[in-house]
């Protein structure tokens, strides 16, 4: 009888490849990452076995309905109508009573929508960390709970709809694009042909618009609807594809696209595959063309840095310098260029040489984005630890590396620690935030004689103007109620817009420092993720992608507070 029983085997690699899923599919990105390196996973024959989106929960659930029957294989009455819960933890009592539920309070305080956190957006709701968030009459995002003082009637629930802040503007000024079916991350224009969009989603679908041409301003005609458009079958399993990245290289014939699912591509204009590489082993966050499109940069959940030849559809040099996962790159040169990371460094690298020519350090928590000013004299950057840095590249492969501190070890990827770090420039820190920068921007426009204006926004809610020489706040902008995910200033750097997980869009005077115009999203799935910004021959407009699934392409020119200034 033995013989023919079925083998029931269960391993410890099987339970961490379980885990490890589960954790990704969560949003644990680091946690899964950190699990990854102690268990060894990269060397398990189950690594690399598809395991479904849940596969966890849905096992445990399973269990538990095994629990009940087991439970539940009697012959008495009780059993048979019982009415008591089932618990992983808690041990089962058979009852015939129902549960009471306690009533509960109405909440003092509203809790916001969780925006579910990846490694662009990786921030939980504020809660107890932030300031309190209490709901207040004059804010369209809140419904007010409590009785009016002077009324027995609860006061009712104030709601605003999708549209323009302003009452001058007309919503046929905004156009909405539907075709995705899940929250819409990215989103890029085509900064050849103008009428090129390109958005992608959770759902790991790629969508490439054509824009019909908007009508001249002096138009009462608004822009038509484009047609359906093409979609990009380039694609695995949709729940492990959530899209991350998307950049165009500046001959707007490829667009590089970065996903949860580890797999880099490239497409053309048309929407064909150009090419793709699984040389990453863990998401990639970041994508970067150079700017003689010859190279293009990976930064992944891996912790390492590729650098591709286009042509060539090579991979030219994997860089493993960063300890923990690599959050972003982006060029200072067409050979030199940044990478930042989690473990709260900023690598300077060259694609002819294996090993950072230079290193900055001073950062106390994950760093999330760098930005190379256009002259590439100067590199931003934004961290969790809630400061921005403006570092000098001023000699930057003659300066010697800094000393690596006692307390943390080597610098990754240095053979031997320098003599001393005295000539390294200290940075320009901007401090005044209280919560994670999660995005940074240099202006592009530089009036000579002038210090470079950098932009900031935050989890806190607000969105900063800095100097970046003399690390002065110019200005704070406080209008959102959630964290801002987004942030962009206009090609000419008249406009900086900011978008928010409270559903609104404001865009402001970047010399008056005032709000000019805001467009609300919607009360449903309100998060606006990302802002990109189109202006050239008889067109200026914005697109907007957003958690409720849409595409919103904002025509400037038909906005009427645009054309007052």
């Amino acid at each position: 009888m033995a013989e023919n029983e079925p083998l029931i085997r269960m391993t410890a690699d099987e339970v961490n490849c379980l885990v490890y899923a589960f954790l990704v599919d969560s949003g644990f990105k680091h946690t899964a990452f950190s699990l990854c390196m102690e268990a060894h996973l990269e060397n398990s024959h189950n690594f690399s076995k598809h395991i479904p989106r849940g596969e966890l929960i849905d096992l445990l659930s399973k269990s538990l309905l095994y629990r009940e029957v087991e439970s539940h294989w009697k012959a008495d009455h009780l059993a048979v109508n019982c009415k008591s819960p089932f618990s992983l933890l808690d041990p089962h009592v058979c009852s015939l009573d129902p549960p009471k539920l306690k009533s509960l309070p109405l909440p003092m305080t509203y809790t916001q929508n969780p925006i579910l956190a990846d490694g662009k957006r990786k921030g939980s709701p504020l809660n107890g960390d932030g300031p309190e968030k209490r709901a207040r009459l004059d804010d369209p995002m809140d419904v007010d709970l409590y009785k009016a003082p002077d009324s027995k009637k609860p006061l009712k629930p104030k709601v605003r709809t999708q549209g323009p802040g302003d009452n001058d503007t007309d919503p046929g000024a905004v156009l909405l694009l539907s075709s995705h079916e899940t929250e819409v991350f990215v989103c890029a224009f085509n900064p050849v042909k103008q009428s090129i969009l390109v958005t992608g989603s959770k759902d790991a679908v790629v969508n490439l618009w054509d824009l019909p041409n908007p009508p001249a301003a002096t138009s009462p005609n608004f822009a038509q609807a484009p047609g359906p458009p093409r979609r990009l079958e380039h694609f695995g399993a949709a729940d492990q594809g959530d899209l991350t990245a998307l950049h165009w290289n500046n001959e707007g014939n490829l667009v590089a696209i970065g996903s949860y699912d580890t797999v880099l591509r490239v497409c053309t204009v048309e929407g064909d595959l150009y090419f793709s590489h699984t040389q990453h082993q863990g998401p990639i966050f970041a994508v970067r063309f150079s700017k003689d499109s010859k190279w293009l940069l990976t930064a992944s959940l891996d912790g390492t840095t590729c650098l591709w030849d286009i042509h060539k559809k090579e991979l030219v040099r994997q860089y493993k310098a960063h300890t923990d996962c690599c959050l972003d790159v982006d060029w200072i040169t067409d050979k030199l260029f940044g990478s930042c990371s989690a473990d709260q460094m900023i690598h300077i690298l060259h694609i002819d040489k294996n090993e950072p020519v230079n290193t900055f350090t001073g950062h106390s928590n994950e760093i999330n984005q760098i930005k190379s000013n256009p002259s590439g004299t100067r590199l931003a950057s934004c961290s969790d630890d809630m400061t921005a840095r403006i570092w000098s590249l001023d000699d930057i492969e003659t300066r010697k590396r800094p000393t690596p501190d006692a307390a943390n070890g080597a610098i990754p990827g240095l053979s031997a620690p320098p003599a001393t770090s005295d000539d390294l420039d200290k940075p320009v820190i901007l401090t005044g935030h209280n919560h994670s920068v999660s995005t940074i921007a240099w202006c592009p426009n530089h009036v000579p004689g002038t210090n470079e204006i950098v932009a900031t926004s935050s989890f806190d809610g607000t969105a900063r103007l800095w100097d970046s020489v003399t690390g002065a706040c110019l200005s704070v902008f406080n209008d959102h109620k959630r964290p801002v995910y987004a942030l962009k200033f206009s090609p000419a750097g008249r406009w900086l817009a900011t978008g928010s997980g409270d559903g609104w869009l404001y865009v402001y005077d970047v010399q008056t420092r005032t709000v000019v115009w805001s467009w609300f999203a919607g009360y449903d799935k309100p998060g606006v993720f990302e802002i990109d910004w189109q202006a050239g021959e008889g067109v200026d407009r914005i697109a907007l992608a957003l958690e409720c699934r849409n595409v919103a392409v904002i025509d400037v020119l038909k906005v009427p507070a645009f054309q007052k200034k």
